[in-house]
């Protein structure tokens, strides 16, 4: 489990079908080969590692779903690693499990530094945000400022845009989104509870 909030922009070393290797120092030297770390706020596994950073394998699954496969060599990277249960929880639950893959649709400067950064993501997630609920992007935790038909619109704060890779993005840019955990579940158990009335009421009446 993660929280969304960056502790260190890495580097691509290189990337191809079945393997990522980043750059880094921080995160690198807290890691051992199978730990955990949020790239981009996809949870990944440590399987080499050396001086300079540590190696990643990709299943086609993980690039089918995510927006890893728009990494080159050199981008940066958004790096955290998972929350110990000593740590605060700065953001929010994150757990590394991407539901979508959103576009950048506009980013705009808000007057003071921050930015205004506008997201099209995929229909089927819209159920799950709310306005000034929290969304992942890239694996930064984030509020959600204002809602829109086909995503949101996000404030980004200074420290935001020096400390993640979302300084760097614009117009056409895919980002990973995942949306908070908790909506998935309350939606889950809704259901469940509506269908086990349902299903009451229909036996009582036959």
């Amino acid at each position: 489990m993660f929280t969304g909030i960056v502790e260190e922009l890495g580097a691509v070393r290189s990337i191809d079908v079945q393997r990522l290797v980043v750059d880094c120092r921080t995160v690198n030297a807290g890691s051992s080969i199978g730990a955990s770390i949020a790239i981009n706020g996809v949870c990944l596994t440590v399987v080499e590692r050396d001086d300079r950073g540590s190696a990643f394998d990709l299943s086609a699954e993980t690039l089918a779903r995510t927006a890893l496969h728009r990494l080159t060599a050199g981008a940066p990277v958004n790096l955290e690693r998972p929350v110990t249960l000593a740590a605060r929880l700065g953001g929010h639950i994150v757990q590394g499990h991407v539901d979508g893959v959103g576009e950048v649709v506009s980013t705009a400067p808000d007057g003071r530094g921050g930015m205004w950064l506008r997201v099209r993501s995929p229909s089927s997630l819209a159920r799950y945000t709310i306005e000034k609920g929290s969304i992942a992007i890239d694996g930064v935790s984030l509020t959600v400022g204002a809602l829109h038909d086909d995503g949101v619109t996000i404030a980004v704060i200074p420290h935001t845009l020096r400390a993640t890779t979302l300084g760097r993005v614009g117009q056409g840019d895919l980002v990973n989104i995942e949306v908070d955990v908790i909506a998935k579940y309350v939606e889950r158990l809704v259901t469940q509870t509506e269908r086990a009335g349902a299903d009451a009421t229909e036996h009582a009446g036959g």
